[in-house]
This record gives structure tokens, C-alpha cells and sequence, in this order.
């Protein structure tokens, strides 16, 4: 792997912004080669510059990063698949809204708040459940998105290269 690949490696693990420093000390590439890279994928509008401490950083584009992950889903299943799988979020999503007797992520931390008698274990299980809830949210988002948009990609995917598509 190149420096450049380990300097795009460390942004896509990366939580949160960080400093080109940081970046280049994880990547073990000189901060020039970090620098340099960082100012191509803000080109490419992979991310974005900001400030970390007083110093120079960049974080992920997240809506850049969203709209990826849907064009990833379209590319690598059909939408009979994309249902499925929305399906069984959904599924999944009920349950522990049965196993916990709440109608939404919010009111199981409401809930979860509530309890002053749950142990630090209980506790950081429902930490987990409530962790693990979120992911389902954010999943369902993406395949419900990917199912919106997934004639319109095929379509324009699809269509010849040589002539101009029209949008929809």
C-alpha cells in the first residue's frame, strides 16, 4: 500500500476530525505526503478542511460518505435483495421494540435513563442495544433511499455511453 492509500486508509477509520499530524503519524507517510493527499480528497470532496485545537485537520464528508454507501448498495444488489434486507431491519427493529415495550429509540433511553436501580452492566448492555438500534436506523435509512433511487441509477447506468442522458 502506498502512502497516499494509508493516508485515505487512516481517514476512512478515523471517528472524527483530526490534525494532518495525527493523519500522517497514523499513516506513517511524512506530513507533506499527508498534506498533499488530504488537499486532493478535499478536491475530490472526499473531506473537509476544519480546525483541531487551533491546527489544520480534516474530517470525512458525510453526506459525500452517505450517498457512496447508497450507490454501493444500488451497484451490489437488485432490488428484490434491497427489500429483503429492508424487510428484515424492519424485523429486527420491532423485536426490540417488543423485547423493551417502546415504540422508538428515544423512548428506550428515555426509559433506559429512567431505571436509577440498573446496574453498570445492565447499563452498558442497553448502551450496546442502544448502539446497535441506531445502526438499524441508519440502515434503514440507506435502503430506503437505495430503493427510491434505484430505477433512476439502473436507468442511467444503463443507458448508452456514447449519447447524453437526461436526468429524470
Amino acid at each position: 500500500m502506498s502512502g497516499r492509500e494509508r493516508v485515505r486508509a487512516v481517514m476512512e477509520t478515523l471517528s472524527g476530525a483530526a490534525t494532518v499530524q495525527e493523519i500522517s503519524d497514523r499513516a506513517d507517510v511524512s506530513r507533506n505526503t499527508a498534506d498533499d493527499e488530504l488537499k486532493q480528497m478535499e478536491a475530490d470532496n472526499r473531506v473537509h478542511q476544519t480546525l483541531v485545537d487551533g491546527k489544520k485537520g480534516y474530517q470525512l464528508n458525510p453526506a459525500k460518505l452517505f450517498f457512496d454507501e447508497i450507490m454501493e448498495l444500488i451497484e451490489e444488489h437488485t432490488r428484490d435483495e434491497l427489500n429483503v434486507e429492508l424487510v428484515d431491519i424492519k424485523k429486527e427493529k420491532e423485536e426490540l421494540e417488543n423485547e423493551f415495550g417502546v415504540e422508538s429509540l428515544t423512548m428506550f433511553r428515555e426509559q433506559m435513563l429512567e431505571n436509577e436501580d440498573i446496574s453498570a452492566d445492565e447499563l452498558r448492555e442497553r448502551q450496546n442495544i442502544a448502539s446497535t438500534w441506531e445502526t438499524l436506523n441508519m440502515e434503514e435509512k440507506l435502503y430506503r433511499h437505495a430503493l427510491r433511487l434505484y430505477d433512476d441509477v439502473q436507468d442511467i447506468s444503463s443507458a448508452d455511453s456514447t449519447t447524453p442522458t437526461a436526468l429524470p
